[in-house]
């Protein structure tokens, strides 16, 4: 059901056909950017949290090799980051966790996108589903997705 409202958004926009769909899995960063063809810090993961009421979910994209850095998240959004529980995902992001992507969710979800993007021309967000992805610039993933705002909550893997 996520993969076809996804599909349904981007017919609205006239992109449905660059939605690309894989025999195998894209449900992790590691499987998405072999599946693509690309980096892993070029997939566009979109991590879900509870909003302060906990009645909404805040979704967040950023690069494949960054994570939630704790104190940005904590000091931007003034609450520590709470990621859904598996039982919330589809009811709050409107996909199944594998397929979380910031397109066709709950009118009441807050979509924002994270400067790590900003270093690639394009990136692959997920589709609603385990094994889909589409190539978008970041400037498209910003229109498309009606995010709030650009943000700085994120930090290196590796850290």
């Amino acid at each position: 059901m996520s993969l076809k409202s996804v599909k349904q958004y981007f017919k609205s926009l006239g992109r449905e056909n660059d939605i690309r769909e894989f025999s195998q899995s894209s449900a992790t960063v590691e499987l998405a950017a072999q599946a693509v063809g690309t980096a892993p810090a070029r997939i566009a993961k979109t991590l879900s949290f509870y909003s302060k009421e906990k009645d909404h979910a805040i979704l967040i994209v950023t690069a494949g090799d960054m994570k939630i850095d704790n104190s940005k998240f904590k000091h931007f959004f003034g609450m520590k980051a709470k990621m859904l529980a598996k039982e919330d995902v589809e009811p709050l992001t409107g996909h199944g966790i594998g397929g979380v992507c910031p397109f066709a969710n709950p009118s009441h979800t807050e979509i924002y996108l994270d400067q790590s993007l900003k270093r690639f021309e394009t990136v692959f967000p997920a589709a609603g589903s385990g094994n889909s992805a589409i190539e978008l610039t970041c400037s498209e993933l910003e229109n498309y997705t009606n995010s709030k705002d650009w943000i700085d909550v994120c930090k290196p893997m590796d850290q």
